[in-house]
């Protein structure tokens, strides 16, 4: 699955490392016929000159290995390290394609469990995989090849063992596998506890929940410790076993030998037998070995087979938002929403029901209702988020989902209800996005001012370049929420969407950045999503929804005669005197 991205220069590269292999193989094999000359001389009475002659090659052999391997390993570290790239990057992209459902479908530990740790299993898998799978059936079958020709009483010896180690490695592998799919779903439950703590760390201590939360850490910790001991357990099981086998394996060959020596007859005939048995153990040594390698693989394999379907589960996974054709349509910020109803998918009931507006350049509609009344919906369909169940959403007459997705969201400033900022500065989250490069200091210092923000940001260190931590953690709410509006100013769209994106303004600063984005936004197009009727009773047309569906549709003081829904939400916030100003 994972190895079809690798690209061509790669898969040569893997041809040369095959052969790197081979040669490799050759070289260690080619060691014991150097030891057999030494053994025979050492026993003849062979002169020091004679027994260097055939030492010096066997150590040039030895070296040349070295070198090779040195080769083969510095190729596959390039390769694994190359594809993981890719990979990560191609996961990563992916992601960003998702829309809010695939995220959901995922969950945001498991992106981030599948992007990193899945990615370093495969690497690890690809990396040693590369020296051992391919030098491990190469090696013990050109062994096997070698002794082939000597005792049939060592050969069977030889092969009894490979059978105990394959039986042994069958049985683990079967008890093992299952073990090693559920350990990467374990991790991601871990992530999601260790995240989900991490981002409610204040909550949590304001709550004293504390003891609470490591029950629940320590629940996901001892299931995922539980199957890694098991499988630790069951892979520690291997060496001790192989060990075993290549200490018998050696005993039952000198024993076999110490039985065919003396049954030879004459000098000369034990002297072969005995250099003979002197190479039999190197040759069987290489074919255990072999085997011995095939171990590693399966304590990477299992595990890295896993990580690659999911890896691959990420990359396959078609959005469900598609890219539209139009992708440049010059307008004037004209909204129109035609009998949309929308439900989310899986969901039995409808969040919106037949909802319909219209909202003409320069003008500001506003949404008001209770909780779970559709309010942020209305705007997730805006910005494609989601797409709608029934009904057309458009844009200067094109329907939402005829737009390229850039396109779309190039006509838009959005601000959302929880303000997120990026690790960097000031000036780098203001003037954010694909219009970055466009934005001078003078633009951004304008749409500070406008959001009401020049104040505390000329206050810090650095002023327009002062760093701001990831998620914004070194600024207060109401300093996020002002920056996220400055981000939306900056890029001077056709709409403004703000989504709830006042509620941790204090009422002054609330009417001052109201009043200085009505000026700025005159002729553009706003959306307001708001709790707080102070917010949107200047607005041209006030929305009010009502457990999905439109409640009434008007300015602020006709609403209050014709809509009950609106006047109990008014009269809920603000004094009579306060609803007829």
């Amino acid at each position: 699955m994972i190895l079809k991205h690798l690209k061509p220069k790669e898969w040569a590269l893997i041809i040369v490392c095959t052969g790197f292999i081979v040669l490799q193989v050759w070289l260690d094999l080619e060691i014991p016929d150097y030891m057999y000359e030494i053994t025979n001389l050492l026993q003849t009475g062979g002169t020091v000159e004679q027994v260097m002659g055939e030492g010096w090659p066997m150590l040039g052999l030895a070296l040349s290995s070295l070198g090779t391997a040195l080769m083969i390993g510095l190729i596959a570290a390039y390769v694994a390290t190359s594809l993981a790239k890719r990979v990560r990057s191609m996961q990563f992209h992916k992601v960003q394609s998702f829309s809010a459902n695939e995220i959901n479908r995922f969950s945001t530990a498991s992106l981030i469990t599948r992007a990193t740790n899945d990615v370093t299993q495969v690497q690890m898998a690809v990396a040693i995989g590369m020296q051992v799978i391919v030098k491990a059936p190469i090696m013990a079958g050109w062994a096997i090849i070698k002794i082939s020709g000597k005792s049939w009483q060592w050969t069977s010896a030889t092969a009894v063992a490979i059978i105990v180690m394959l039986t042994m490695i069958s049985i683990l592998m079967y008890f093992v596998i299952p073990r090693f799919k559920k350990i990467q779903w374990l991790t991601d439950d871990v992530n999601r506890h260790m995240r989900e703590n991490l981002k409610g760390i204040r909550v949590i201590r304001a709550y004293n929940a504390e003891e609470y939360q490591e029950r629940k850490f320590e629940k996901a910790n001892e299931d995922l410790t539980a199957n890694n001991l098991f499988t630790g357990r069951a892979m520690a099981l291997m060496m001790p076993v192989m060990s075993s086998v290549i200490g018998l394996l050696s005993l039952s060959i000198y024993w076999i030998g110490a039985y065919l020596i003396e049954a030879a007859s004459g000098l000369p005939a034990q002297i072969a037998l005995f250099s003979d048995m002197i190479v039999y153990i190197a040759y069987a040594m290489q074919v255990v070995m072999g085997f011995m390698m095939l171990v590693i693989v399966f304590f990477i394999l299992p595990r890295a087979m896993v990580s690659a379907r999911r890896i691959e589960e990420i990359i396959e996974t078609e959005p469900s938002i598609k890219d539209g054709t139009v992708a440049d349509r010059p307008g004037n910020g004209e909204i129109v929403f035609d009998k949309v109803s929308f439900k989310y998918p899986g969901a039995a009931d409808y969040v919106l029901k037949d909802i319909s507006f219209k909202a003409d350049k320069g003008e500001t509609v506003a949404f008001i209702g209770s909780t779970g009344s559709g309010k942020s919906t209305i705007v997730n369909l805006l910005l494609r988020s989601y797409d709608v169940t029934d009904g057309k959403v458009l844009v200067d007459g094109v329907d939402v989902r005829d737009y390229t997705q850039e396109a779309l969201h190039r006509k838009m400033g959005y601000v959302p209800q929880k303000a997120t900022l990026f690790s960097g500065t000031v000036f780098s989250n203001v003037a954010y996005g694909d219009m970055s490069s466009e934005r001078t200091e003078a633009d951004v210092r304008t749409a500070v001012s406008i959001a009401q923000g020049a104040e505390f940001v000329e206050a810090m260190d650095g002023g327009y370049n002062a760093s701001i931590a990831q998620g914004g953690t070194n600024v207060s709410g109401g300093q996020k929420q002002r920056l996220s509006i400055a981000r939306a100013v900056c890029r001077r769209p056709e709409i403004y969407i703000f989504d709830d994106s006042f509620s941790a303004l204090d009422y002054r600063t609330d009417r001052c950045l109201r009043s200085a984005l009505k000026r700025e936004t005159a002729d553009v197009t706003s959306v307001i999503v708001a709790q707080r009727v102070g917010t949107i009773m200047d607005a041209d047309k006030i929305v009010v929804l009502d457990s999905g569906s439109v409640a009434g549709i008007g300015k602020h003081s006709e609403l209050l005669d014709t809509c009950p829904v609106y006047r109990e939400i008014v009269e809920s916030q603000l004094t009579e005197e306060d609803m007829r100003r």
